[in-house]
């Protein structure tokens, strides 16, 4: 889904950048009453992961692939407002470092990728949570869903954005015909990648998925005849940091093993944007990256023959890049909601 350079003209780009850039304001802005000492660092490490795993393209139908967008993981795990921020962190990464994704059309990926997928997905999510039975188990149904209908709603995004400003004459009904429908199974990979993560988040440690807070069924005791709320426990502090360092540790751990390793597994077939750009003509005035001549273009590293060690480093490195941009935004997000709360009081 990242659109290059020359796919969408320069008057609706620059509207789309714009809206991006009032998103990441009002992201900013809302990532502050999400955030605390035990999210942030989670935070930077969502943006990794998501890093990791679009680099790992899985085959949907002849001849195309598709990778995880990340707005509804990113959504779920961490908050909306941050879930945007950290789906923008990595188009940036991407869009600079390794050529992915126009610098032009930044504007149009962050509106699209970031902005549409989270604030569709996390409606979905929230919607559900309410009228299923509280419980993990239908976090993760929800997380499935919501994810699922993300990927389709990008879709729809970007054939509205090309009827807008397209640069090429290619009826929108077969735009949209064929990206909706690849972007539909698409969305199936998304929803299972979605839901294996949330569940796996939550079987460890509940209290730090943003989407199920407030979900966990309290323990019931039986008192005179009647069930009543057991008290709360609260968490030994020392134990829980280390549950948080454990947890970090070990997803920064798979990020690194996810693109510098099992990336190089992964389908070579042209996404799904791709693939209907060239089918239908969309991409006839597609220009050449502005960061085309980086040393990390296209995701290998410049003067290292070897394919698999090539993409292995990019990867590795564009996972530590990501780590250590988002960690630095959401550490300076946490720092002023801190300095706020402490003016107030």
């Amino acid at each position: 889904m990242h659109v290059p350079d020359g796919f969408i003209d320069a008057p609706t780009s620059a509207v789309t950048g714009l809206v991006a850039a009032g998103a990441l304001a009002v992201g900013l802005r809302g990532a502050r009453r999400e955030l605390d000492e035990r999210t942030a660092p989670l935070a930077g490490l969502v943006a990794a992961f998501i890093f990791a795993v679009q680099m790992l393209n899985f085959p949907v139908a002849a001849g195309t692939s598709g990778h995880l967008l990340g707005g509804a993981l990113a959504a779920i795990l961490v908050g909306p407002y941050t879930g945007v921020l950290c789906v923008s962190v990595v188009l940036l990464m991407q869009g600079i470092l390794f050529a992915d994704g126009g610098l032009t059309a930044l504007g149009v990926n962050i509106t699209d990728m970031a902005l549409v997928t989270t604030v569709v997905a996390y409606a979905v999510f929230r919607g559900l949570v309410k009228v299923l039975p509280r419980g993990r188990r239908s976090v993760t149904a929800a997380a499935f869903v919501a994810a699922l209908l993300s990927v389709p709603a990008a879709a729809v995004a970007f054939t509205l954005l090309y009827a807008t400003g397209g640069t090429t004459d290619v009826a929108i009904g077969k735009v949209a015909t064929a990206m909706i429908g690849v972007h539909v199974l698409i969305g199936l990979g998304e929803a299972a990648i979605t839901a294996l993560t949330v569940g796996a988040v939550i079987a460890v440690r509940p209290d730090l998925v943003y989407g199920a807070r407030g979900l966990r069924q309290r323990l019931k005791l039986r008192v005179n005849g009647e069930l009543v709320d057991a008290p709360a426990l609260a968490p030994a502090p020392v134990a829980a940091r280390a549950s948080r360092r454990a947890l970090w540790i070990t997803g920064l751990v798979a990020s690194l093993v996810l693109a510098g390793f099992v990336s190089f597994y992964a389908s070579a077939d042209p996404d799904g944007l791709e693939k209907v750009a060239h089918d239908h003509g969309i991409d006839a005035k597609a220009g050449e990256h502005a960061a085309a001549g980086s040393p990390l273009a296209d995701y290998g590293v410049k003067d290292v023959s070897d394919a698999r060690l090539s993409g292995g480093l990019a990867g590795v490195i564009g996972v530590g890049a990501t780590v250590a941009a988002g960690s630095g935004v959401f550490w300076a997000v946490r720092r002023r909601r801190t300095g706020a709360v402490a003016e107030a009081r």
